[in-house]
Protein backbone atom coordinates (compact mmCIF):
# COMPACT_ATOMS: atom_id res chain seq x y z
CA UNK A 1 0.00 0.00 0.00
CA UNK A 2 1.60 3.60 -1.17
CA UNK A 3 1.77 5.72 1.14
CA UNK A 4 1.47 9.58 0.25
CA UNK A 5 3.68 11.92 2.34
CA UNK A 6 1.76 15.51 2.35
CA UNK A 7 3.60 18.63 2.48
CA UNK A 8 2.73 20.59 5.44
CA UNK A 9 1.49 24.31 4.75
CA UNK A 10 4.88 25.80 6.36
CA UNK A 11 6.81 23.86 3.15
CA UNK A 12 4.07 25.04 0.56
CA UNK A 13 4.24 28.63 1.56
CA UNK A 14 8.19 28.43 1.56
CA UNK A 15 8.23 27.39 -2.08
CA UNK A 16 5.40 29.68 -3.26
CA UNK A 17 7.60 32.23 -1.98
CA UNK A 18 11.26 31.00 -3.98
CA UNK A 19 9.22 31.33 -7.24
CA UNK A 20 7.64 34.36 -6.68
CA UNK A 21 11.24 36.19 -5.53
CA UNK A 22 12.66 34.09 -8.47
CA UNK A 23 10.37 35.88 -10.99
CA UNK A 24 10.65 39.19 -9.84
CA UNK A 25 14.64 38.82 -9.79
CA UNK A 26 14.40 38.05 -13.62
CA UNK A 27 11.78 40.41 -14.27
CA UNK A 28 14.18 43.39 -13.05
CA UNK A 29 17.02 42.48 -14.94
CA UNK A 30 17.44 45.10 -17.45
CA UNK A 31 17.81 43.66 -21.20
CA UNK A 32 20.92 43.35 -22.93
CA UNK A 33 21.81 46.56 -25.23
CA UNK A 34 23.11 47.35 -28.55
CA UNK A 35 25.98 48.84 -29.36
CA UNK A 36 25.41 52.30 -30.35
CA UNK A 37 26.78 53.44 -33.64
CA UNK A 38 29.76 56.15 -32.86
CA UNK A 39 27.74 59.25 -33.14
CA UNK A 40 30.78 62.07 -33.55
CA UNK A 41 32.27 60.05 -36.38
CA UNK A 42 35.26 62.54 -38.02
CA UNK A 43 34.55 63.19 -41.48
CA UNK A 44 36.17 61.42 -44.49
CA UNK A 45 38.60 64.37 -46.17
CA UNK A 46 37.48 64.79 -49.57
CA UNK A 47 39.77 63.67 -52.42
CA UNK A 48 41.09 66.72 -54.11
CA UNK A 49 40.02 67.32 -57.39
CA UNK A 50 42.54 66.23 -60.32
CA UNK A 51 43.87 68.72 -62.90
CA UNK A 52 42.36 70.09 -65.63
CA UNK A 53 41.47 66.69 -68.02
CA UNK A 54 42.14 67.79 -71.78
CA UNK A 55 41.04 65.62 -74.43
CA UNK A 56 41.78 66.06 -78.30
CA UNK A 57 44.30 66.24 -80.61
CA UNK A 58 47.90 66.92 -79.39
CA UNK A 59 49.96 69.67 -81.21
CA UNK A 60 53.41 71.50 -80.56
CA UNK A 61 53.11 75.06 -82.69
CA UNK A 62 56.80 76.91 -83.17
CA UNK A 63 57.65 80.13 -84.07
CA UNK A 64 60.60 82.74 -84.05
CA UNK A 65 61.49 86.08 -85.13
CA UNK A 66 64.44 88.01 -84.95
CA UNK A 67 68.75 87.21 -85.37
CA UNK A 68 70.79 84.94 -83.03
CA UNK A 69 71.69 88.09 -80.70
CA UNK A 70 68.46 89.42 -80.83
CA UNK A 71 65.19 87.11 -81.47
CA UNK A 72 61.99 86.39 -79.68
CA UNK A 73 60.48 82.76 -79.97
CA UNK A 74 58.07 80.80 -78.88
CA UNK A 75 56.65 76.78 -78.09
CA UNK A 76 53.42 76.41 -77.21
CA UNK A 77 51.88 72.44 -76.48
CA UNK A 78 47.79 72.67 -77.82
CA UNK A 79 45.32 69.57 -76.63
CA UNK A 80 42.67 69.73 -78.32
CA UNK A 81 43.07 73.02 -79.52
CA UNK A 82 43.89 74.75 -76.45
CA UNK A 83 47.02 76.04 -74.89
CA UNK A 84 48.60 73.63 -72.19
CA UNK A 85 52.17 74.93 -71.67
CA UNK A 86 54.15 77.84 -72.88
CA UNK A 87 57.43 78.47 -73.44
CA UNK A 88 58.64 81.64 -73.92
CA UNK A 89 62.28 83.17 -74.95
CA UNK A 90 64.15 86.45 -75.90
CA UNK A 91 67.55 87.22 -76.28
CA UNK A 92 69.67 90.56 -75.91
CA UNK A 93 72.97 89.54 -75.83
CA UNK A 94 74.09 88.46 -73.35
CA UNK A 95 70.89 89.02 -71.55
CA UNK A 96 67.96 86.24 -71.95
CA UNK A 97 64.43 86.07 -70.77
CA UNK A 98 62.52 82.88 -70.36
CA UNK A 99 58.78 82.29 -69.03
CA UNK A 100 57.46 78.41 -69.01
CA UNK A 101 54.24 78.06 -67.77
CA UNK A 102 52.06 74.84 -67.29
CA UNK A 103 48.14 74.90 -66.87
CA UNK A 104 47.97 73.67 -63.62
CA UNK A 105 50.94 74.19 -62.03
CA UNK A 106 51.89 75.86 -58.84
CA UNK A 107 52.41 79.57 -60.26
CA UNK A 108 49.54 80.19 -62.50
CA UNK A 109 45.81 80.18 -62.49
CA UNK A 110 43.76 79.27 -65.74
CA UNK A 111 40.58 80.18 -66.54
CA UNK A 112 38.84 79.15 -69.58
CA UNK A 113 36.18 81.10 -71.65
CA UNK A 114 35.16 80.18 -75.20
CA UNK A 115 38.47 79.84 -76.73
CA UNK A 116 40.03 82.72 -75.23
CA UNK A 117 42.30 81.51 -72.09
CA UNK A 118 43.61 84.04 -69.34
CA UNK A 119 46.90 83.11 -67.27
CA UNK A 120 46.97 84.95 -64.16
CA UNK A 121 51.17 84.72 -62.21
CA UNK A 122 50.88 84.15 -58.86
CA UNK A 123 52.57 87.24 -56.62
CA UNK A 124 51.24 89.52 -59.08
CA UNK A 125 53.36 88.96 -61.82
CA UNK A 126 51.51 89.95 -64.53
CA UNK A 127 49.24 87.85 -66.80
CA UNK A 128 48.87 86.54 -70.48
CA UNK A 129 45.39 86.29 -72.66
CA UNK A 130 45.78 83.16 -74.87
CA UNK A 131 43.24 83.81 -78.06
CA UNK A 132 43.21 80.37 -79.63
CA UNK A 133 42.00 80.95 -83.29
CA UNK A 134 41.68 78.31 -86.02
CA UNK A 135 45.05 79.52 -87.69
CA UNK A 136 46.69 80.98 -85.25
CA UNK A 137 47.21 81.78 -81.58
CA UNK A 138 47.64 84.81 -80.16
CA UNK A 139 49.42 85.21 -76.91
CA UNK A 140 48.59 89.23 -75.35
CA UNK A 141 51.33 89.84 -72.32
CA UNK A 142 49.48 91.94 -69.90
CA UNK A 143 52.32 93.59 -67.50
CA UNK A 144 54.76 90.34 -67.36
CA UNK A 145 57.44 90.76 -64.25
CA UNK A 146 60.68 91.67 -66.16
CA UNK A 147 62.93 91.29 -63.21
CA UNK A 148 61.28 87.78 -62.46
CA UNK A 149 61.78 86.08 -65.70
CA UNK A 150 64.40 88.54 -66.91
CA UNK A 151 66.57 89.96 -64.57
CA UNK A 152 65.96 93.47 -65.36
CA UNK A 153 64.01 96.19 -64.67
CA UNK A 154 60.49 97.02 -66.53
CA UNK A 155 57.23 94.73 -67.88
CA UNK A 156 56.88 92.54 -70.79
CA UNK A 157 54.04 94.06 -72.37
CA UNK A 158 52.25 93.32 -75.77
CA UNK A 159 51.36 90.54 -78.03
CA UNK A 160 52.96 88.06 -79.90
CA UNK A 161 51.07 85.79 -82.77
CA UNK A 162 52.24 82.25 -83.61
CA UNK A 163 50.43 80.93 -86.75
CA UNK A 164 49.91 77.16 -87.88
CA UNK A 165 52.35 76.07 -90.44
CA UNK A 166 54.60 79.55 -90.45
CA UNK A 167 58.35 79.57 -88.76
CA UNK A 168 58.37 83.45 -87.95
CA UNK A 169 56.61 85.03 -85.26
CA UNK A 170 54.24 88.49 -85.37
CA UNK A 171 55.69 90.98 -82.84
CA UNK A 172 54.08 94.11 -81.21
CA UNK A 173 55.54 95.66 -78.29
CA UNK A 174 56.79 92.68 -76.99
CA UNK A 175 60.90 93.09 -77.13
CA UNK A 176 60.43 96.58 -76.37
CA UNK A 177 63.28 97.56 -74.36
CA UNK A 178 63.54 99.54 -71.34
CA UNK A 179 65.98 102.56 -71.15
CA UNK A 180 67.07 104.30 -68.15
CA UNK A 181 66.04 108.49 -68.82
CA UNK A 182 68.49 110.86 -67.11
CA UNK A 183 67.15 112.68 -63.66
CA UNK A 184 66.22 116.25 -64.43
CA UNK A 185 67.78 118.75 -62.57
CA UNK A 186 67.47 118.66 -58.56
CA UNK A 187 65.85 115.05 -58.41
CA UNK A 188 67.57 113.17 -56.65
CA UNK A 189 65.50 109.78 -57.77
CA UNK A 190 65.58 107.97 -60.70
CA UNK A 191 62.49 108.23 -63.13
CA UNK A 192 60.53 105.37 -63.93
CA UNK A 193 62.25 103.49 -67.36
CA UNK A 194 61.18 104.59 -70.74
CA UNK A 195 60.01 102.08 -73.33
CA UNK A 196 62.04 102.10 -76.67
CA UNK A 197 60.76 100.41 -79.26
CA UNK A 198 62.87 97.70 -80.89
CA UNK A 199 61.98 96.27 -84.61
CA UNK A 200 63.00 92.33 -85.02
CA UNK A 201 63.51 91.65 -88.76
CA UNK A 202 63.62 88.14 -89.87
CA UNK A 203 67.31 86.56 -90.78
CA UNK A 204 67.80 87.51 -94.32
CA UNK A 205 68.31 84.52 -96.43
CA UNK A 206 71.93 83.31 -97.07
CA UNK A 207 72.83 83.56 -100.84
Amino acid sequence: MMTIKYLSLKTISYIVFSLVLTASAAAQQPAPQKAAAPCCAKPQPKPKPAGTVMKGKAETLVCKLGTEDRHARIAVELIGGRTKSIAYYSKWKPRTCSVHIVRDDAYSRWEDTGHVTIVTLKEEKGSFLIDHEKQFVKFLFRDIDRERFCGMPGKITGSLTVTRGRAQCELEGVMDEYVMEPAPDGVTESPAPAAATVTLQAPSAVK
